[in-house]
């Protein structure tokens, strides 16, 4: 929906392997440095929504994680709402809170992101992978497994899933027909990797800050044709916050440089969709009244490095078909005409999937700031977050779109 609510505050923790510290430590670091940010107080939050995907499975924290973490700092009292919805998790927090600040519920509303998934089980930390799917579908899995194999012209590898990620291998599957279909190579994939980093090397926060080449990313360990280990979204640790405002609330406020929700779509998938992603994207240019070519800069769902390249199509930014040769123009990298990922991506910031959909929103609150330092943007004024999650059939199971504007 057309969204009518600000960001008034943000923060976030360095993304990466916190083994000794607990889920909600890093909740209350993101919390206490978004509140800060703000100039307000725990004491004007209306409420929060708090974001976590798989602190049942890789913790044993069920249920009530949102409350757990806001009574470390000393919140309490205000409704708390526990958001679960795979790699969206976190970005479909931010889209509940901007509509009840947009219907006029709530004035402050704070949003948190957090996640851990490394742990020494390393079977522990892919089972939280393992459930983002229709379990109870027997044939669900390998099923669809099947049909990305059939799609691609490929056999079905045996190990699919079980020696890593089920989502690698979807992501393996989608990347060989697209490679098929319209001539995309292993170099260009590897070139997302390769931009990821450079923009992950300018980043303080992000879990790789080391910069690595296209040669140096396809001479790595094979995960699964064509994917090698760079090309693969970590496991990591992390939290990120918000803090949300009405514009009547801004206003009161006199934010030194507001930051406006423009829209922000949430969206399940469907049978009759080829992509929700792209869907969710067009609805949610619509409500902003922009389009593509409005945007300076985009933080979209790299959870592979085919992904980046299939984000660019879904998302307008080229033509379908055409997102390898993008990523060769240059025009996705930082100077470029539409960077892409300046936060260092999925791929290089990490992937802690219930904070992501948050950090992306962290990462273009800072850009349209003016506050991203070697990374920063030129005059960057609207920017977009592309995040995805889970998948039933051929396609996520849920996306959200959101776009946001520097006034």
């Amino acid at each position: 929906m057309k969204m009518n609510c600000y960001i008034a505050g943000v923060g976030m923790t360095k993304f990466g392997k916190h083994l000794e510290t607990p889920l909600k430590t890093l909740a209350g670091q993101a919390i206490t440095a978004a509140i800060k940010d703000s100039g307000l107080t725990q004491e004007d939050l209306d409420a929060a929504y708090m974001g976590n995907a798989a602190g049942g499975v890789v913790q044993g924290q069920e249920m009530i994680s949102g409350q757990v973490a806001l009574r470390e700092l000393g919140i309490g009292k205000i409704p708390v709402i526990n958001v679960e919805n795979a790699c969206a998790t976190s970005s479909t927090a931010f889209n509940q809170a901007c509509t009840m600040i947009t219907a006029g519920i709530y004035d402050v509303v704070l949003v948190c992101g957090f996640e851990k998934l490394v742990h020494q089980d390393k079977a522990r930390s892919f089972a939280a992978f393992d459930g983002a799917v229709d379990i109870e579908n027997a044939n669900g899995m390998k099923g669809t497994l099947q049909k990305l194999a059939d799609k691609a012209g490929e056999e079905l590898d045996p190990n699919a899933g079980i020696t890593r990620s089920v989502f690698m291998d979807i992501y393996s599957l989608m990347s060989i027909a697209h490679m098929k279909n319209y001539g995309t190579t292993q170099a260009q994939i590897a070139a997302v990797t390769a931009k990821n980093s450079y923009h992950g090397s300018l980043n303080p926060r992000a879990q790789f800050q080391q910069e690595v080449s296209v040669d140096d990313v396809l001479e790595s360990r094979d995960i699964i044709s064509p994917l090698t280990l760079p090309m693969c979204s970590p496991l990591g640790d992390g939290a990120a916050a918000l803090v949300l405002v009405s514009e009547k609330k801004a206003k009161q406020m006199a934010l030194a440089k507001p930051i406006k929700v423009l829209s922000s779509v949430l969206m399940s998938g469907d049978d009759s969709l080829e992509d929700v992603s792209g869907t969710a994207a067009k609805v949610a240019y619509t409500e902003a009244n922009i389009t593509p070519s409005d945007l300076d800069l985009v933080e979209l769902h790299d959870a592979s490095a085919f992904s980046e390249i299939s984000g660019y199509e879904y998302l307008g930014l080229c033509e379908k078909g055409q997102g390898g040769k993008l990523i060769e123009s240059g025009d996705t990298k930082l100077g470029g005409r539409i960077p892409v990922n300046v936060s260092g991506g999925l791929l290089r910031k990490g992937h802690p999937i219930g904070a992501t959909g948050a950090a992306q929103i962290v990462e273009l609150t800072e850009q349209l700031r003016g506050q991203s330092g070697l990374r920063q943007v030129n005059n960057a004024k609207v920017g977009l977050a592309h995040n995805g999650g889970g998948l039933i059939g051929v396609d996520a199971a849920a996306a959200v779109i959101s776009i946001l504007a520097a006034e």
